[in-house]
């Protein structure tokens, strides 16, 4: 399985090399599941719209990319794959055409080549101080050389968390995601936030985990920065969605929140952490994925890109609001679902640890969260099957919604709970 390929040789350092490991396992499902789901939900949701062999060619394309990103077997590889993700996504994006949807488009393209510059600046440093640049579980450093420069390469790994966090909407990095997330058409917003933000996070976990190595980071200051970062991220995501009104924008910031679950787990760097991490990247794709093609449905039903327009919506689409409701509960960390399976290693990952106070706030803010996640998420589906007796349904329109955008929902959202019943189909190695 960890076979490397060499499709092309540029030097005896750079080379577009390919290999399949547990990380590219984790990632594939994602993608593949993710692609497909949202690509038959889009044949009803596009039709309409307009410049569809655009959308649907840069759709595939997309999808290309990230599988040959997910399966990049040195950093080179993965860096040239990782630009071109974000030239191909920046389309889906814009695709509506309108001011908000062009500035949505260009604030992401800003944030992230600002985020590709620091990258760029490690892979550098990284380049003069490991023996290679192959991704291998432990790292690659040439310890004698780092040791008198270590300053510099903790730096250089410290600006690649950076930049890789632009993507993992990781704080003060984020303002891009809650941008372009609500602006671009619904399927490209499942995509972005179950798979595309997911990217950042695997670009961390090459860096740490195979290329600097962890027993190089930890105990330094590079993890007491990190780990403030991610903390912060994920009680300001939460926050901040609790109180937004908008929809899909309150579902953006969820992801910054959720996202910054992984990041967690990595920082956290024991091995019961990591396996928390890789469950909830997986079982965060489903549900969130799912959650905005179901947002993007009730936009059409109601008219309206506000949570409170959303009342009563679950007496004409029951099966709806119950996917709704399953995905949100995944996304608390409510059992049977892989939300809570996640949280539930992530926890006690923490526990295991002893870096400074950080065994019991981080299971903390963990909880506070999930508190802040249940009162953004559930409201929604009180008010949508028990709107009050003073309610009147005329504002829900019924629109016929084909079964095939139904079955692709119910699949994430199945997914969603298989990770919870069964974590070891997908995370099943470790490292």
């Amino acid at each position: 399985m960890d076979k490397m390929i060499t499709l092309w040789k540029f030097n005896d350092v750079l080379s577009l090399s390919y290999k399949i490991d547990s990380v590219s396992i984790v990632f594939l499902i994602a993608i593949v599941v993710l692609f497909a789901c949202s690509g038959v939900y889009s044949i009803y949701y596009m039709k309409e719209k307009e410049n569809l062999k655009r959308y649907y060619i840069v759709y595939m394309l997309l999808f290309f990319v990230l599988c040959a990103m997910s399966c990049a077997g040195n950093l080179f590889t993965f860096y040239l794959n990782y630009e071109l993700m974000t030239l191909t996504s920046a389309p889906l994006v814009m695709h509506e055409q309108t001011i908000e949807a062009r500035l949505a488009g260009f604030k992401y393209l800003i944030y992230s080549l600002m985020g590709a510059y620091c990258v760029l600046f490690g892979f550098y440093v990284l380049n003069k101080y490991c023996v290679s640049l192959d991704f291998t579980y432990g790292g690659t450093l040439n310890m004698a050389a780092v040791s008198e420069h270590q300053g510099l390469v903790l730096t250089a790994v410290f600006l690649m968390i950076l930049g890789f966090g632009v993507k993992a909407g990781m704080w003060p990095f984020h303002s891009w995601l809650t941008s372009a997330h609500p602006i671009a058409v619904s399927p490209a917003s499942a995509v972005l936030s179950g798979v595309i933000v997911k990217a950042g996070a695997v670009g961390i976990i090459r860096v740490v985990f195979f290329l600097a190595g962890k027993d190089f980071i930890d105990g330094t200051w590079v993890k007491m920065a990190w780990m403030v970062l991610i903390l912060l991220t994920i009680l300001m995501g939460s926050t901040l969605a609790f109180f937004e009104p908008v929809l899909k924008k309150r579902l953006a910031y969820s992801t910054i929140s959720q996202v910054s679950y992984i990041l967690f787990g990595l920082v956290t760097m024991t091995d019961v952490a990591y396996k928390g991490a890789m469950l909830q990247f997986i079982a965060h794709a489903f549900a969130k994925c799912a959650l905005f093609l179901m947002a993007g449905l009730m936009i059409k039903i109601s008219g309206s890109v506000y949570v409170k327009d959303l009342k009563g919506i679950g007496r004409k689409y029951p099966l709806l609001l119950w996917c709704f409701t399953i995905c949100s509960l995944s996304m608390i960390g409510i059992p049977p679902t892989g939300g809570f399976i996640a949280k539930w290693y992530l926890i006690e990952g923490s526990l295991n640890s002893d870096y400074y106070n950080f065994p019991w706030s981080g299971p903390m803010f963990l909880l506070l969260s999930a508190l802040l996640t249940a009162g953004y998420l559930l409201p929604i589906v009180l008010r949508g099957f028990f709107p009050g007796e003073e309610f009147e349904d005329n504002n829900i329109e019924k629109i016929k919604i084909p079964a095939y955008v139904y079955v692709s929902v119910i699949v994430l959202t199945a997914m969603a709970v298989l990770v919870g019943i069964c974590p070891g189909i997908f995370v099943g190695g470790g490292m």
